[in-house]
């Protein structure tokens, strides 16, 4: 198969990451005799600096007519210390995900043999956890009305959802259900928000669609308490932009770093995929960053396009370089630490 993917690198210790997970999918590639056509593109602050604009059009231009996205992190200390910044790295990703028409992030949680211990969790309360959030991206509360009144002294932001966005998305989840355990809860807080009042009775009249799926109904307050307690209950999870925003953060921790874990934004026809962490900018050139959650991540882009055996691949020379010790500072422990560019240089030689 040949493959045209978009690399936006992004900020911060992204390229870094990126370039580790560029080196996975090249050895991939090699050892499955597939061809990648990486195009690289600039985004967040580096494409600010570079041309005033955080997400460019020749960007969405390269993004848009590759066959999948693989994104590393924006951000930088400069625009996130001052709040009248005009132009902001988070401006780039939000129009990225509206152009591209990314409505579905997909953000796994699961745990690790050799790490289980790392965990802020006790062993008992975190073995078998394998939960997968679907949160709507696209709508809510991040793209609605806002502004200030009164003398600027108020302050007002609007969640506005439409049918139609809560269906697609509920859609999405009901069809992964299907495919695991087939069981989905809707995460809402019906009993204030109108708006979630339209999610829960929407996914209601949608259940007769899909009988071989168990649906429950969570107040979002109830979840948060719930994924410290028992987060091995849940399965899959849908929710809305805001709450998903929050809950999956919560969630990616149980696993013992940020740095672990995976991600999807997925349309209509593109999908991309990043790590769920930030730009780090304290660790950016100092080749000490964890690539394993980039990494994870093009093993969900190779997911995505049905080549399972090569997502397999990825998955378990990171559970071995896990097993072995192969990992950076964040998760040596006393223990040696390797570079970024040497964990990267692992995985390949070992796939």
């Amino acid at each position: 198969m040949k493959l045209n993917i978009a690399l936006l690198a992004g900020d911060g210790i992204g390229p870094e990451v990126i370039d580790q997970a560029v080196k996975v999918c090249d050895a991939i590639a090699t050892k499955f005799n597939h061809e990648i056509n990486w195009r690289p593109a600039l985004t967040g602050a580096a494409a600010i600096d570079a041309v005033g604009d955080p997400y460019p059009d020749e960007t969405h231009e390269i993004c848009a007519t590759s066959d999948a996205v693989l994104f590393g992190a924006i951000g930088h200390p400069k625009y996130d210390n001052d709040p009248s910044a005009k132009v902001r790295p988070e401006q780039g990703l939000l129009r990225m995900r509206q152009k591209l028409g990314l409505f579905a992030n997909v953000r796994p949680t699961f745990t690790f043999p050799s790490l289980i211990d790392k965990s802020p969790l006790k062993r008992e309360r975190i073995e078998g956890t394998d939960l997968v959030f679907l949160r709507e991206l696209t709508g809510g509360i991040y793209f609605g009305k806002r502004g200030r009144k009164d003398n600027r002294d108020t302050a007002f932001d609007t969640c506005t959802y439409t049918r139609k966005e809560v269906q697609r998305l509920a859609k999405k989840g009901f069809e992964m259900a299907q495919k695991r355990s087939k069981r989905l809860c809707c995460v809402d807080k019906a009993n204030v928000l109108e708006s979630s009042r339209l999610w829960r009775e929407t996914v209601q009249a949608m259940e007769k669609d899909y009988p071989d799926v168990e649906v429950s109904y969570e107040f979002v307050d109830a979840v948060a308490m719930r994924l410290v307690q028992w987060p091995s209950e849940y399965d899959v999870l849908i929710t809305e932009n805001l709450f998903g925003d929050i809950l999956t953060d919560e969630a990616s921790v149980i696993s013992g770093s940020m740095g672990l874990m995976p991600s999807a934004s997925i349309g209509e026809s593109i999908a991309l995929y990043e790590p769920i962490h930030g730009s780090y900018p304290q660790a950016a050139g100092k080749d000490i960053a964890n690539p394993l959650a980039t990494v994870l991540s093009a093993a969900m882009l190779f997911d995505g396009f049905n080549l399972s055996d090569e997502a397999e691949a990825i998955r378990k020379v990171v559970n071995e370089s896990l097993s072995e010790g192969m990992v950076t500072e964040d998760l040596s422990e006393g223990g040696k630490a390797y570079k970024t560019s040497e964990v990267g240089d692992w995985l390949a030689q070992n796939i």
